[in-house]
């Protein structure tokens, strides 16, 4: 896989041997099926599914397994039982290409990807109006210490 300025997750996909490819092209529809709203990216030059321009989920091919990102606390101690016979380390999830897709599994950490997802941008956005709200309430006290002052 010596290209690596993607436009699109079709072009990654594209660039891999064709077995890997189909395992890929599974997964891509598992995530889509799983997070119907998500749009499609390449980020990291890797595949990417993004909510409201953040990333969710992404995915890769390797020469003898794939990988799903991010692994995070919740997603291993919520499908603990079930990712007991992968390899976790540092944030990845690696299956190996010799085996089936687990449908189930994917789909089960892409909906909670997502909901973790866009809890934290509702939190994003909750923080920034509540900063916002703070900073006009300062703004209209300088301007009333202003008129009072003027006056």
């Amino acid at each position: 896989m010596a290209k690596t300025d993607f436009k699109s997750m079709t072009e990654y996909l594209a660039t891999l041997p064709e077995e890997t490819r189909a395992t890929l092209e599974r997964v891509r529809s598992t995530i889509r099926k799983a997070v119907p709203d998500a749009e499609e990216a390449i980020s990291y030059q890797i595949p990417a599914f993004k909510l409201e321009g953040s990333a969710v989920i992404y995915f890769a091919g390797w020469k003898q397994h794939y990988s799903v990102y991010p692994a995070t606390k919740k997603v291993v101690s919520t499908f603990k039982a079930e990712l007991s016979g992968y390899e976790l380390s540092k944030g990845t999830i690696r299956f190996p290409l010799s085996a089936p897709v687990p449908t189930k599994l994917i789909a089960g950490i892409a909906k909670l990807r997502a909901q973790e997802t866009l809890m934290l941008l509702a939190e994003r956005k909750a923080k920034r109006s509540k900063v916002s709200k703070k900073a006009s309430v300062v703004g209209k006290k300088r301007k009333a210490k202003k008129k009072t002052k003027a006056g």
